[in-house]
């Protein structure tokens, strides 16, 4: 009678968890919140001109975070990734001043960022050394050589060629780069949700051993991995040069916490503690659009490094928190 009275809950059907639900759409209602308070206090905010740059800004910070999501995800890290964007800049607008034209600086650039991801991957993938060690090594490589191209100072641009032509073209409000980044996107989390790659590099950050004896090549993924995250950011570099007209060689320094916010603040979204590329392209507005807000309100750049490093506590907090719970219900 009891049996019947209280009948159990059904094999594989996990029991609603609002807490849960509310940490995975936490990233979207913040994102949401924040448009709605800045745009009241200051209605300039949702102007066409600003709504037009916040994407602009946003879609070369996504450029630059999607390789480092992956990486996250498959349970190694890379810190060197600003400063190779940094490089890229550099390299772009040395050769470009030296005489070389826009395309060559570009994919001399490119090259640099490929090169840099190799020499990651070859370390950490195959060598299996420590990433975060070897990341903050070669992060200090590149931006040792960007600050020894300009000699310490930023190089100014008199012509973005091509690149600043791309980077300024606008489809209404919306700019040409940022419908070029959701094509990325799109394209990326296909990858990454209907693909055996995209759940190969989960499967690294749960049990790299189980995937290794699967026979899954890892070590080849992971190298894989850093070369894509080398290449985007310079990618993202040469954008910037096109972007801000200039080579600046310590500009990564801004980017290094933004990147990591993102990607692990926007890992709550959806997936719960995993980093994926929906997450990463919402925390990348939310931090553009609380960069924007917070001008406009006249925050002073020490305050909006403090929110900043707020929502990077919150974000290593929570992956944290739903990593463990996550794992208490295997």
């Amino acid at each position: 009678m009891s049996a019947m009275s209280h009948p159990l809950p059904r094999a594989g059907r996990p029991p609603f968890d609002l807490l849960r639900l509310l940490v995975r759409i936490g990233p979207f209602l913040l994102l949401a919140g924040l448009v709605l308070v800045f745009a009241l206090a200051r209605p300039s905010f949702v102007s066409a001109g600003n709504i037009t740059d916040m994407l602009r800004s946003a879609s070369i910070s996504a450029i630059m975070f999607l390789g480092l999501t992956w990486i996250i995800a498959a349970g190694e890290i890379d810190v060197s990734f600003m400063s190779v964007a940094a490089l890229g800049t550099m390299i772009v607008a040395g050769l470009v001043q030296a005489g070389a034209g826009w395309p060559v600086a570009a994919l001399a650039a490119l090259a640099v960022g490929v090169a840099i991801g190799s020499l990651n991957g070859l370390l950490v993938a195959v060598l299996r050394l420590p990433a975060l060690v070897i990341t903050i090594a070669t992060g200090g490589l590149a931006g040792s050589v960007a600050a020894a191209i300009g000699k310490g100072t930023s190089i100014p641009l008199a012509s973005t060629d091509f690149v600043g032509a791309l980077v300024k073209a606008n489809l209404g409000i919306v700019p040409l780069i940022a419908v070029l980044v959701a094509l990325l996107y799109g394209a990326a989390l296909f990858l990454q949700d209907r693909t055996t790659f995209g759940h190969y590099i989960y499967a690294m950050e749960q049990n790299r051993a189980a995937v290794v004896e699967a026979g899954v090549p890892a070590e080849r993924l992971l190298f894989l991995l850093y070369v894509l995250s080398g290449s985007l950011s310079a990618v993202a570099g040469v954008l910037l040069a096109g972007d801000l007209s200039s080579g600046q060689p310590y500009i990564g320094t801004s980017y290094f916490i933004d990147g990591l916010t993102a990607v692990l603040l926007g890992g709550m979204a959806l997936k719960m503690g995993k980093p994926n590329v929906v997450g990463t392209l919402v925390g990348v507005m939310l931090l553009a659009v609380l960069l924007s807000g917070a001008a406009l309100l006249g925050w002073t750049d020490s305050q909006r490094q403090i929110v900043r490093a707020a929502l990077l506590i919150a974000g290593v907090a929570l992956v944290v928190w739903t990593r463990r719970k996550t794992r208490a219900h295997l």
